[in-house]
């Protein structure tokens, strides 16, 4: 017990010290209180002045990044406020276990004694590769594009980690060299980050891959099971199969912009070291794995070693190669960066120009690339041919000076901001110098002679010499300036494509995320779902076939009758005591009831053309139609006209008047309007008391309604009975557009019942 309180106390102290013994104020030289301005301030003044490229100081390297690092942290409100009340900032509790600036490790003594007899210390081993969740982000996950990580999630005091240690050395042992690389996490000081890359168990091994993260489910005891899983989520294909048949086709395809690697080896397989430096050189290099005797014999290359051959435009001899016994990753690598370009490579990203034409703002550094613009076409093969020629054969073609060409039909907007304004320069076939200060900012100047394959060639090439040989020069500055947008990237997978690759590896990621326990309770929710989906669309398989049963037997009767075009019949309703309300008094808000006024001798004749002219509102489900007849409902109609008027009048109704009358009634909002073949409303009257009361010489001017029995109709137009309805349709265009006029009232007048 007491040794377990003094191993506590002492790594109380070292921590302690250790965070102590950083201070970022002193770094910096400002006070416990400065603001955030003033760290700004002299965080620039001494990066400016520490920095690697101003100063020959062996030292300027690492004091630059401790500058950086004191930044970082006092810039950050929270991790300043923690530094400032515990000492102790993530950081620093995370680099407490590394021991790299001890010759010997402080816990040795005291975890070898016989109480912590912890074999060769590997809770030590463990802390020296931890990562924060902000080193991931920064660091692992942009750099998983190229290189491998495989992180192994821990805690202390957790005996399976323990036991695991010495397996992940090994594992450690034989893929570093190979180009993977490893870290840790502590779990309990990232539960986040445990999270993010679900891991729900310790000790818990995963790999990042291309920014996405696999966990290994197996025990961590089997390094061939952990190479195994490696292998298996590489990107697919990173090394062809180069036989007999399509070694031509292998050696010519550099159209895509890459330079070609074969690889022999003794084995039938290809090893996870090319793997690895086939993943790392991806976007550069196409590898081929040879897999035929012929094509060893063909190549002169040894059956019992390695050899890498690799190969640009020309596909009939290699610019480099390796032979070994077994080659060093870090020799092949070094092979491949010299050779990854192939002798004029083509702009056809953001990232090769990066590459190709670095930016430099320094006048002395200045590097030139010398761009031929040409097109996507075959037509200009024979230009491109001969500057590559000339680019191999070049006194210019140094580091400085780099050669290359460009597309514009594919770089459009990059080509046309280098295109001066005024100047009239055709970019095609000509050749402009760039000069990139930064990552927007280009000089550049155009050769005024076009690339000829034969004609003038000579003077072009004179006039190119000595353009570049006097841009060189550090006070010679280029004609013109632009400013550009990134390269297109002319590689890039399509939207079905990175689609595609993202369902595949959210699929695999799903199916690796399940457990055996999980796996049947997921099979039982997607068998539901598919049972629903099934059953459903069953049903919907009946309904159709019930409704075609439907339509063939309508179709049928139809056929029968003398109108193979059967429609539904419109239903007329008679007003009556008993349809009264449902009719007119109850009607819903919005519905309306078509009323035809008619009597016994008339029925015949004014039935069949109402009919027609509501005949197309049939599907109307806010309408309704009626007929009634003037002898029931004469009191009704004329109750109905008397408290339409402003005031009180004794009417003398003659119901002949009233035959041929349609009433549109609206039972909720209490008005109707009126139609008679004699009542032609003027379209000025409708504008001006559309929305208000009619007056009592409104309702005068409608003499042939019946409210003046005495009127005469000898000086009017005679009509007859089947005549009376001909301006119907007309007239309920008006109605249903709002132009009619309305006859408002207080309630509705009570229907006679006889």
């Amino acid at each position: 017990m007491q040794v377990s309180k003094l191993f506590i106390i002492v790594l109380l102290i070292v921590v302690t010290c250790l965070a102590e013994e950083y201070d970022p104020y002193k770094i910096l030289g400002v006070s416990r209180f400065a603001s955030l301005q003033e760290i700004r301030k002299v965080y620039k003044k001494l990066a400016k002045e520490w920095h690697p490229d101003k100063t020959n100081d062996p030292e300027a390297q690492n004091k630059f990044v401790q500058i950086k690092q004191a930044y970082e942290l006092l810039s950050d409100t929270e991790r300043r406020a923690r530094f400032d009340q515990t000492g102790i900032t993530e950081d620093t509790y995370k680099d407490r276990f590394d021991y790299s600036r001890f010759h010997s490790n402080p816990f040795d003594d005291i975890l070898h004694h016989s109480y912590f007899n912890f074999q060769e210390n590997d809770i030590a081993f463990f802390h020296r590769l931890s990562i924060t969740s902000r080193q991931y982000d920064k660091i692992v996950i942009p750099k998983s594009v190229h290189t491998p990580y495989l992180i192994l999630f821990y805690t202390d005091w957790c005996f399976s980690c323990l036991q695991t240690a010495p397996y992940f050395r090994k594992l450690m042992d034989h893929l570093e060299p190979l180009g993977v690389e490893f870290a840790t996490v502590h779990t309990a000081a990232e539960p986040s980050l445990a999270r993010r890359m679900n891991v729900h168990s310790l000790p818990c091994l995963t790999t990042v891959i291309d920014e996405n993260v696999y966990v290994f489910k197996d025990i961590i005891s089997s390094p061939q099971k952990i190479i195994e899983f490696l292998r298996h989520h590489l990107p697919y294909k990173l090394i062809t199969t180069v036989t007999d048949n399509n070694l031509e086709y292998f050696l010519t395809g550099w159209e895509d912009n890459k330079v070609r690697a074969l690889i022999f080896e003794p084995h039938s397989y290809v090893r996870l070291r090319y793997l690895i430096t086939a993943y790392h050189f991806r976007h550069r290099v196409s590898f081929g794995f040879v897999n035929s005797s012929n094509l060893h014999r063909e190549f002169q290359v040894p059956l019992d070693m390695d050899t890498v051959l690799l190969f640009n435009e020309n596909a009939s001899r290699p610019v480099a190669s390796v032979t070994m016994k077994e080659i060093p990753t870090q020799t092949l690598n070094n092979v491949i960066s010299s050779n990854q370009y192939l002798a004029l490579p083509r702009l056809s990203s953001q990232s090769v120009l990066e590459s190709l034409c670095p930016c430099e703002w320094n006048k002395p550094r200045k590097r030139l690339c010398v761009v031929l613009v040409t097109t996507a076409s075959d037509s200009h093969d024979l230009h491109r041919q001969s500057f590559r020629r000339y680019a191999q054969a070049s006194p210019y073609s140094t580091e400085r000076v780099r050669f290359a060409y460009i597309y514009h039909d594919k770089q459009t907007e990059f080509v046309n901001a280098l295109m001066p304004d005024g100047e009239g320069i055709t970019p095609l076939l000509s050749i402009v110098i760039i000069w990139r200060r930064d990552t927007s900012h280009v000089k550049y100047e155009w050769l005024p002679n076009k690339w000829e394959i034969e004609e003038n060639l000579n003077d072009t090439v004179s006039k190119l010499e000595t353009t570049i040989s006097r841009l060189l020069k550090s006070s010679e500055a280029l004609t013109y300036e632009a400013l550009v947008t990134d390269l297109f990237d002319e590689h890039a997978k399509g939207i079905f494509g990175r689609i595609v690759t993202k369902l595949l590896i959210f699929s695999e990621r799903l199916y690796e995320g399940l457990s055996k326990d999980q796996i049947l309770p997921v099979l039982s929710i997607v068998g539901t779902i598919v049972f629903i989906v099934g059953v459903g669309y069953f049903m919907a398989y009946l309904v159709r076939i019930e409704e075609e049963s439907v339509k063939q037997n309508s179709k049928g009767k139809a056929g029968d009758g003398d109108d193979a075009n059967y429609q539904p019949e419109l239903r007329l309703h008679e007003l009556r005591a008993e349809k009264y309300n449902g009719l007119v008094r109850l009607l819903k808000p919005g519905c309306r009831t078509l009323i035809l006024v008619l009597d016994m001798q008339s029925r015949e004749h004014l039935i069949p053309p109402f009919h027609k002219a509501v005949w197309p509102y049939r599907k109307n489900k806010t309408l309704m139609f009626a007929y009634m007849y003037v002898e029931r409902g004469l009191t009704w109609y004329k109750d109905l006209l008397q408290l339409s008027l402003s005031e009180e009048r004794d009417l003398n109704i003659n119901p002949r008047n009233c035959v041929g009358t349609v009433l549109a009634v609206n039972g909720y909002r209490k008005y109707f309007c009126m139609f008679h073949a004699k009542h032609a409303e003027s379209s000025k009257k409708r504008l001006e008391n559309k929305a208000s009361k009619p007056t009592v010489n409104d309702v005068e001017a409608a003499a042939f309604i019946g409210f003046n029995s005495d009127s005469s109709d000898s000086d009017e137009e005679i009509l007859l009975e089947g005549n009376l309805l001909d301006g119907l349709p007309n007239w309920l265009d008006r109605l249903f557009e709002g132009t009619t006029q309305r006859f408002h009232f207080n309630y509705w007048p009570d229907f006679p019942n006889k």
